[in-house]
């Protein structure tokens, strides 16, 4: 069949394509993954359908009616997966910014009703069609970036009616523009303010009320955030337990501030990813990635210390080097991380973290569609999956994190159509 797309001359195709097809990339495999100098990728519709050098073109697939891109000897890689957001919420907090600015801190932000709790009341009385026209501004945002598929998790209800209506929004957003949305149910953010000092009733009027009336198929994970002032290991193992028992994939925000054990609990029941990790030691990181074999992806998030201003960075660097599969994310949520710039993340953890530009690159494309069960559709540049492709203004992979804070999109291919 004749291609519908084209891109030739593109100087460095990164692939990311060349380990195994059954677990996200670990270790040494996480920056040796196939990049191919002057290659092309062909597209039939919304399918990938052949790539390769040049010379290996296949002229006669090439058709008047064939869209053609020169890259111009750019770099040519998989659309962004953006595998951790909290894409839904109403208001923002940039008075409180300023108020840190000039040193109050978070507890004392919180005790004068600020905080989660100020985005928790915005966001309850915000209508359903003013949450979707702030969810769909900041997809545009999204895809600017060149993200192309992205989770957004629920989480600033913290009551059934709210909860139920962020993930109601979340899927209208993504039928609404061509960046795929991948809902997560993230009720157990914190207790909700009618429940406080009482997590676990709280965490059982989720699994009574909210879990039964939603549907893995359609909101395949749910998460929880694992730390003092949340959720305690015990109830988060709870509440995991149940949620794992009605059919949907497992997350947890754990270590994010102390290292309670809430990643190594989650990993042993499976879960697809833990998330923050600031705390995680890199020889917890180890026994992860064996009881794991390879499968449970740190996603970690560079951008929440540089906006909080905090010292310290997850050891991703160690992980790597224990095998542990590493994502990166922005964590885009009004409180603690209000960019979309996932390069900026990715030069973050470059610079913070101490990944290689070639590791970064898979942390934002297979590893983070692994991260959201998305790995069979994106995150690679191969033969079947979805045609999700950028170009950049950039030769070569090395200038990806150089170029520091810039946005190096030049064009994004969402399906096979040009954005």
């Amino acid at each position: 069949m004749a291609y519908t797309l084209l891109i030739r001359n593109c100087g460095q195709l990164l692939t990311l394509a060349g380990a195994s097809a059954d677990r996200p990339l670990a270790g040494a495999a996480q920056q040796h993954w196939r990049v191919i100098p002057n290659g092309y990728v062909a597209c039939v519709q919304e399918q990938i359908v052949a790539l390769g050098p040049m010379p290996e073109l296949d002229e006669a697939e090439v058709t008047p009616a064939t869209v053609v891109l020169d890259a111009g000897g750019r770099v040519v890689m998989p659309g962004l997966v953006e595998c951790h957001t909290h894409l839904v919420f109403g208001g923002n907090r940039a008075g409180e910014f300023q108020r840190k600015l000039q040193g109050e801190t978070y507890l004392d932000i919180l005790a004068s009703g600020g905080g989660i709790l100020s985005t928790v009341r915005a966001t309850r009385a915000a209508s359903e069609a003013e949450l979707l026209a702030t969810a769909l501004h900041h997809l545009e945002g999204f895809r600017r970036y060149g993200v192309t598929t992205l989770e957004a998790k629920s989480g600033y209800g913290l009551n059934t009616e709210t909860e139920l209506r962020l993930v109601q929004v979340a899927q209208q957003a993504g039928r609404r523009q061509p960046v795929r949305v991948v809902p997560t149910f993230l009720g157990a953010h914190v207790p909700g303010p009618e429940f406080k000092g009482r997590p676990l009733d709280y965490l059982q009027m989720l699994v009574e009320e909210v879990l039964p009336r939603l549907s893995p198929a359609q909101v395949p994970f749910v998460d929880i955030f694992c730390e003092e002032g949340a959720f305690s290991v015990d109830d988060s193992r709870w509440y995991l337990e149940q949620a794992r028992a009605l059919g949907f994939g497992l997350k947890i925000h754990a270590e994010q501030l102390h290292d309670l054990g809430g990643c190594e609990m989650a990993a042993q029941l499976g879960a697809t990813s833990i998330d923050h990790a600031d705390y995680l030691t890199p020889a917890a990181a180890a026994r992860i990635a064996r009881q794991s074999q390879g499968r449970t992806v740190a996603v970690l998030l560079p951008l929440v210390p540089l906006f909080l201003r905090q010292e310290r960075y997850a050891p991703g660097r160690a992980f790597i080097d224990e095998n542990l599969p590493v994502a990166i994310s922005t964590d885009f949520n009004p409180g603690s991380c209000p960019s979309k710039n996932l390069w900026l993340a990715l030069q973050m953890a470059c610079l913070k973290m101490g990944l290689t530009p070639a590791e970064a690159v898979a942390a934002v494309t297979l590893n983070a569609a692994w991260a959201i069960g998305q790995q069979q559709h994106c995150g690679s540049l191969e033969p079947g999956k979805r045609a999700d492709i950028l170009v950049l203004d950039v030769p070569t992979l090395e200038e990806i994190p150089y170029w520091l804070g810039e946005n190096p999109v030049r064009q994004v291919v969402i399906g096979g159509q040009l954005m």
